[in-house]
């Protein structure tokens, strides 16, 4: 985030606090309940957003060399990502060519060759058939013809996205819109180190799990004895992005913070900046890394999805988190605290998504699926899930959810 913005969003805030006003979405809306259990909505769903839309696969730093690799199984289609002796990045379907089996099983690791374990056709990080055994006798074959089936990819602003659909797109820029490519280009995701992660499957429809990111009127309820302690709850900034959003969440640490000269005032002491990135991402840039959180949907079932969260660390794989304005005692703590302690941070924030969050989308997803409660109600301070939900509607081709009066209620 520049620096201009990161002033004019802490001054937001502090307004906030002071006048005890909060973002106002104008009205409230009601949602269908039948949003998170259709069946027939899920399967649009997937087709639509997860098999023919780009997907964010992780960062740059996922693939720290030339050789190294990763595999995505969490779509319908399984995704080797590879960066070649190039240092290119690329994404192939995970399945040899002969008989479709996966050339490669592991998460992750450094390999010149995969090679698949049911007749060992080998491939190379270009995804080039380069090996089958016994080739005299399997009979002639234009080895150039066979290579692995090669997915749309990008790499750009420190992101790895490609495209399931082979005969799909990925345009980075076009996806984020310039105001957005710009906003993510200042926060140089490219030098992040990878610091670790976690994945939890969950008995609630993967939008719940989104939901949960979009306010913060429930931080002194379900977060009283976590989050809370932290974060000023129901104060926010919001703004939008065409398909994409950002909030910033009020940090206590910004009491502290109008005491320092505007010089060393820093977004992520002040608050956490929460983007969403259509359809299923949030990005979290804190004070000394990054959380992603991608969620999936379950292939048959409605009711649950896989949430895979990841952990950076700013500072080009060096293991210490930078930054240019915060106080220097600050500054220091960040700087010497060795990766054991940030990954202790780090996975402590997501054992507060696991056991308190997604409890609680657990039994909104159980009320749904009686069908005896038609709807839930977005507030006037919860624009980000007005924002979700008619956003998912508009690219389903389903009325928008419309802005109610109260008496219309009655």
């Amino acid at each position: 985030m520049e620096r201009t913005e990161q002033l004019s969003q802490i001054k937001v805030l502090l307004s906030r606090l002071d006048s005890g006003t909060n973002v106002d979405a104008g009205g409230v809306r009601l949602n269908p309940t039948a949003s998170y259990t259709d069946s027939s909505i899920a399967d649009t769903e997937r087709d639509l957003f997860f098999h023919k839309h780009p997907q964010l696969l992780g960062l740059s730093c996922d693939l720290p060399e030339a050789g190294s690799f990763f595999t995505s199984n969490d779509l319908d289609t399984r995704i080797l990502a590879t960066r070649d002796d190039d240092g290119r990045f690329r994404a192939f379907v995970n399945a040899c060519r002969h008989r479709g089996v996966a050339v490669e099983e592991e998460e992750s690791g450094k390999k010149r060759r995969f090679v698949c374990p049911f007749h060992s056709w080998s491939y190379d990080s270009q995804g080039a058939l380069v090996g089958l055994p016994k080739e005299d006798q399997f009979g002639e074959i234009d080895k150039e013809c066979f290579g692995l089936i090669e997915l749309p990819a990008e790499e750009k602003y420190g992101f790895l996205f490609a495209n399931p659909d082979p005969s799909g797109t990925v345009d980075i820029d076009g996806l984020l819109g310039e105001e957005l490519s710009k906003e993510f280009d200042a926060w140089n995701f490219g030098t992040f180190g990878r610091l670790g992660g976690d994945r939890y499957e969950v008995e609630c429809n993967w939008k719940l799990a989104i939901d949960t990111f979009g306010e913060t009127y429930h931080f002194n309820s379900l977060h009283k004895e976590s989050l809370a302690n932290f974060f000023q709850g129901n104060v926010q900034c919001y703004d939008t992005y065409g398909q994409h959003h950002r909030m910033i969440l009020c940090k206590k640490a910004i009491q502290e913070m109008r005491e320092w000269p505007e010089d060393r005032w820093e977004i992520t002491v002040a608050g956490l900046p929460v983007y969403w990135i259509f359809p299923n991402n949030i990005v979290m840039p804190s004070d000394f890394g990054l959380y992603v959180v991608r969620a999936y949907p379950d292939k048959s079932n409605p009711g649950r999805h896989t949430s895979v969260i990841s952990f950076y660390v700013n500072g080009e794989k060096s293991g210490t988190a930078k930054s240019s304005t915060v106080p220097a005692d600050r500054q220091a703590l960040l700087e010497t605290a060795p990766l054991e302690v940030l990954s202790e941070v780090a996975q402590g924030f997501a054992a507060i998504i696991r056991d308190e969050d997604y409890v609680a989308s657990a039994s909104q997803q159980r009320s749904a699926e009686t069908g005896a409660l038609d709807h839930v109600i977005f507030g006037r301070n919860e624009p980000a899930l007005h924002h979700y939900h008619n956003t998912y509607r508009a690219a389903l081709g389903m009325d928008l959810l419309p802005l109610l009066d109260p008496t219309s209620m009655k």
